[in-house]
């Protein structure tokens, strides 16, 4: 009989414990899904008023590519569609267009990257010390204040071109 009470005894604290974490809440859960606005930004079909500043967000090397004498640099932007349009008529565009500037080791010549890829990808650089700099431009090549950004890498000795292995 002791044994059937205590049981029950612990059946009925397993199902407290049970119905209280069901309903507390729980801080490990991520919130819904965001609308695809909140995501990808404003539709190209409407105006945006007001439009925030476009941000230009670049990142490390990726050191799987540097290995290789491969120099891949993941960016993004917020704010700006990057795009192939051209010229001062697309500077007043809604949602705001532009592109990127490629510069590279500061030798007096550049590339422009419309492409939207999100990765910089450069070959062929000797060993040693290099840096990229990616400068978010409009539609018209005129730099966005502040939207510049520069890394700085090392090829290492003997890094191969081939990516067979």
């Amino acid at each position: 009989m002791k044994r059937i009470a205590l049981l029950l005894v612990a059946f009925a604290m397993v199902a407290g414990v049970v119905a209280w974490a069901q309903t507390s809440p729980r801080t490990d859960v991520k919130p819904a899904p965001q609308s695809a606005k909140d995501v990808v930004g404003a539709s190209p079909y409407v105006e945006i008023g007001n439009e925030p500043p476009p941000k230009l967000i670049v990142d490390e090397p990726l050191p799987e590519g540097l290995a290789q004498g491969i120099v891949w640099i993941q960016w993004r932007v917020e704010n700006l569609q990057v795009v192939p349009v051209f010229g001062k008529g697309a500077v007043g565009v809604s949602p705001r267009v532009g592109h990127l500037h490629v510069h590279v080791d500061d030798v007096g010549w550049w590339w422009a990257d419309p492409s939207g890829i999100n990765t910089v990808d450069i070959a062929g650089l000797s060993e040693g010390p290099h840096k990229v700099r990616l400068e978010l431009v409009n539609a018209n090549h005129e730099p966005f204040p502040g939207q510049s950004r520069t890394v700085t890498f090392t090829i290492p000795k003997g890094a191969s071109l081939s990516l067979a292995r």
